[in-house]
């Protein structure tokens, strides 16, 4: 199957909007006013959507809570290497990178995300993220810290990256997840070390989201 063509930059400008997530007021971030508009959008001028909703479009709960977490302990990655896993829109990474991390890798798979990260990196003016795609087949990057914001959300996903991020922990990485509640969460020997109340998206209700560690 060939490789699908490279999102342009000026797809993602003029489908976005610039907004500040509630959670997270230091980092603006390009999403969708219109999540149905700009999928249709993504189909018929983006070269196609793949079958994916743009999930890189807004900022999730477990994100938010996650990046929250890393801007109030800038401890845990200042100076380190870290890696973004399901970076979507680069939330994560960006807050990352504010806090004062070396150097930071974003991993997605979905190739709107490959193009909205720059952006959202140049806008916060926090430098340079390293984008690539599915991290999951093989052995954690040469990263210090991995941050998993949301990454549960289905059960094929969650039996994907629960043992990924145990094997990475098992090699010596700090691992932190951020979770809403997501069922397929498991929760079972992680550590929460955080709670906000974080907006769901496109919803008016706040959800109760945790960050966990790996012990």
């Amino acid at each position: 199957m060939p490789t699908p063509p490279a999102v342009p930059a000026p797809f993602i400008r003029a489908h976005t909007s610039l907004a500040r997530p509630r959670a997270v007021p230091e980092v603006q971030l390009h999403v969708a006013d219109d999540v149905v508009a700009l999928w249709e959008a993504m189909e018929t001028e983006g070269g196609g959507a793949g079958g994916a909703p743009p999930f890189w479009a807004a900022a999730w709960p477990g994100g938010q809570a996650l990046a929250r977490y890393v801007l109030d302990h800038p401890e845990v990655v200042a100076g380190r290497r870290v890696l973004d896993l399901g970076s979507g829109s680069g939330l994560v990474a960006v807050a990352a990178l504010l806090a004062g991390a070396s150097a930071v890798v974003a991993s997605d798979v979905d190739r709107y995300s490959h193009a909205a990260i720059p952006l959202n990196a140049e806008v916060n003016g926090v430098g340079v993220i390293e984008v690539v795609g599915d991290v999951l087949a093989g052995g954690p990057p040469e990263v210090d810290v991995v941050l998993a914001g949301d990454v549960c959300y289905d059960r094929e996903m969650t039996e994907r990256v629960l043992p990924w991020l145990w094997r990475a922990w098992v090699a010596g990485r700090t691992v932190l997840l951020g979770d809403p509640g997501r069922r397929y969460f498991p929760g079972e020997g992680l550590v929460a070390v955080a709670e906000y109340d974080v907006p769901e998206v496109g919803e008016d209700q706040v959800r109760r989201t945790k960050v966990w560690r790996l012990p």
